[in-house]
């Protein structure tokens, strides 16, 4: 009977633990939020989770206000919710009015969180994405008072100079705050938005 068990038991399988994300410290992130309130922008924190297989949220914020409405966002990790802030009302917003004359009133996103991979990139398409743990987010396009949309699909080549300065100048900043910056010029998967990471790998196209 004994060595009957013990056989039965050799053939049970064990699950394979699942990967679990790189959860941010809470040093780290006592800092960001303190930058975030210092700077007024109004956020709130969201529970840690981990979905398993590399996903997850870890050291999130909902942002609420930042001084111009975002639509589509939902989990940003702190770090990348504080450098987008900062890019929209130091960056943007200034280089709307400086060379379109007109004041920017809205941002659209495609988003942060998705439990996803790379994609666009055959090298890479078996590593995670940033979005993954909520560390991107993708811009489509920006509204002004005025009523114009300058969008990246459509505007990212316009026939217009000013227009085309005000992205590639919204570009260099986004370079200047995020490690990685994606753009149409990158490769085609990135020809409707911007992709923008708080990472460290200072790679902007």
């Amino acid at each position: 009977m004994a060595l009957s068990l013990a056989a039965c038991g050799s053939r049970e399988r064990i699950p394979e633990p699942r990967p679990s994300i790189a959860t941010a410290s809470s040093r780290d992130a006592a800092i960001c939020y303190a930058d975030l309130h210092r700077d007024g922008v109004d956020f709130r924190t969201l529970p840690d989770k981990d979905y398993g297989h590399g996903c997850g949220l870890s050291g999130t914020v909902q942002l609420l206000d930042i001084g111009v409405p975002v639509n589509n966002l939902t989990a940003v990790r702190c770090g990348e919710a504080r450098a987008f802030a900062t890019w929209i009302r130091n960056g943007v917003a200034p280089a709307a009015y400086q060379i379109l004359g007109s004041q920017l009133v809205q941002v659209d996103s495609m988003g942060s969180y998705a439990c996803r991979n790379v994609v666009g990139s055959a090298r890479n398409s078996d590593k995670r994405s940033g979005h993954a743990i909520a560390n991107a987010i993708d811009i489509g396009s920006f509204v002004l008072k005025d009523g114009r949309r300058i969008s990246i699909l459509d505007d990212w080549n316009s026939p217009d100079p000013a227009t085309r300065q005000f992205l590639q100048t919204i570009h260099t900043s986004a370079c200047k705050r995020f490690g990685t910056v994606l753009s149409p010029d990158y490769n085609a998967a990135h020809h409707n938005h911007l992709h923008l990471e708080d990472d460290s790998a200072r790679f902007c196209r």
